[in-house]
Formats: structure tokens, C-alpha cells, sequence
């Protein structure tokens, strides 16, 4: 059975977060790389393209969220999380947020796409050319690069995989070379 068939089943052919039964589709939470049942939620358009940004946020239509973030399956409750979290400037959902609970594996999913940080204090992580670097990306050095507190040079062309960001400065990256971890400047990189 197919993951669709699946959500389509567990759902009884709702969207799992406000219950209308037209224009279902499989949602399937970032930043996961592979679609499954335990990281995809059956959702509606118009849950859908308030979701991703498509159209406003119209406030009233979330209220569902008082129901769903109950829901006994943890990719539900992420997602109800995420979106009491960008409605939070609103009032009420602080309320939902205070009795809500997730255990500490699905708080970090939660956590990962950011939803809980306010815009001004983001830090974006972005390459040479303006491209969003995420953790877990591979770049590439574009000019050779003098690693200080050694006699090692990272040169031009080096493959970077698996990076990490720092979550204090938006100018550093952190990732092995040659078997050694370093901290790069983004602007000495290029997304892969």
C-alpha cells in the first residue's frame, strides 16, 4: 500500500487538520528526504497553500489546530506545532502552545525548519551565491584557503560534505577536509 493509500486510511479520507474531505493531498514534512507515513500528514488545499506560503494565513481557519494537535500521531502534532508557532503572534495559539507537549525527538523535528525563531532573529546560513545552506549539505571551496593554526590549505575544488552551521554566526560553516574538522567562511563555498 502506498504511503497516500495509507494517510488516506488512518485519515478516513479527511485532512487531518481541519477535517474537510475535498482536494486531499500528501504533505510530507521538511526537511525529511524520504516520504513515509510516520513524516507525511493527508492535508486539504487550503491547509495546504497556507502552509506553504501560496496565500495569507487567515487565523480562523487554524482554530482546528485545538483539535488536531491531540492527534495520536506525531507527524500531526508536528505540524500543528509549527503552525500554532508562526499564528503565535495572534494570542491564542500561545494558549494551545503552553498545553501542548512532544517529546524531545519530535520537539526537534518540530524544531528543524525553525518555526519557533522570529524572522529578525534568524540566522541564514547562505553560499557565494546567495543559495540557503541547510545542515547536512555538501559544498564545494571556490579558491584555496589557508587553514589558520596550521600548515594545511584547503584548495579550490575540495568537496565539503555533511556540513554543520553555527548557530551564532551566519558567516560560519564547519566541515571535515582532509580528515580534519575546520570552520569556512560561506562566502568561500558554492552549494552542491
Amino acid at each position: 500500500m502506498s504511503v497516500l493509500q495509507t494517510l488516506q486510511e488512518r485519515s478516513n479520507n479527511t485532512c487531518e487538520l481541519c477535517t474537510t474531505i475535498e482536494d486531499l493531498s500528501q504533505y510530507t514534512l521538511p526537511p525529511s528526504l524520504n516520504e513515509n507515513v510516520d513524516n507525511s500528514v493527508l492535508v486539504c488545499k487550503t491547509c495546504l497553500d497556507q502552509i506553504e506560503g501560496n496565500v495569507d494565513m487567515d487565523a480562523n481557519h487554524w482554530r482546528c489546530l485545538n483539535d488536531c494537535m491531540w492527534n495520536e500521531h506525531v507527524a500531526v502534532q508536528i505540524l500543528s506545532w509549527r503552525m500554532l508557532q508562526r499564528l503565535r503572534n495572534e494570542g491564542w495559539p500561545k494558549d494551545l502552545l503552553d498545553m501542548m507537549y512532544l517529546d524531545d525527538e519530535a520537539l526537534a523535528l518540530a524544531r528543524a525548519t525553525g518555526e519557533h525563531e522570529d524572522e529578525a532573529s534568524k540566522i541564514i546560513h547562505r553560499d557565494s551565491n546567495g543559495v540557503i545552506l541547510e545542515h547536512g549539505d555538501s559544498v564545494v571551496l571556490i579558491k584555496d584557503l589557508k587553514v589558520k593554526g596550521s600548515s594545511m590549505v584547503a584548495k579550490q575544488g575540495t568537496a565539503v560534505r555533511n556540513i554543520r552551521l553555527d548557530h551564532e554566526n551566519a558567516e560560519y560553516i564547519e566541515g571535515k577536509v582532509e580528515g580534519q574538522n575546520i570552520v569556512i567562511i560561506t562566502k568561500f563555498v558554492k552549494k552542491t
